[in-house]
């Protein structure tokens, strides 16, 4: 259950440091496919008889993910810390002011 926002006292938060993951992730997986995409890339005509992958481009296309894969995440995570408030504690974004600050503890899990 998130804290209650400092400004405006509203429950409708977003905890960033998920956020954090999943935009890093998406950014990795996403810079890995441009990456091998454009490593991969065909420049001349294909011919209806050479229309399959040539296999020896895997290790191109591969090395072009990876690299990818890394500056995508690479890209997220100073996003993230530039945007990301100082301190300790658990980050999060008030939904309805746009307030961001850290909560000093992480949520209570509630009771069963």
């Amino acid at each position: 259950m998130p804290p209650p926002c400092f400004k405006c006292a509203e429950t409708r938060m977003l905890n960033l440091d998920t956020a954090q993951r999943i935009g890093t992730t998406g950014s990795c997986l996403i810079g890995g496919a441009i990456g091998a995409w454009r490593s991969a890339a065909v420049t001349r005509p294909l011919s209806i008889a050479s229309s399959r992958f040539p296999l020896a481009k895997l290790p191109v296309a591969m090395m072009g993910a990876i690299a990818g894969g890394q500056s995508g995440s690479r890209v997220a995570a100073l996003f993230f810390s530039q945007w990301l408030p100082p301190g300790e504690g658990t980050p999060w974004l008030c939904l309805s002011c746009g307030h961001i600050f850290r909560h000093p503890f992480p949520p209570l899990a509630p009771a069963r």
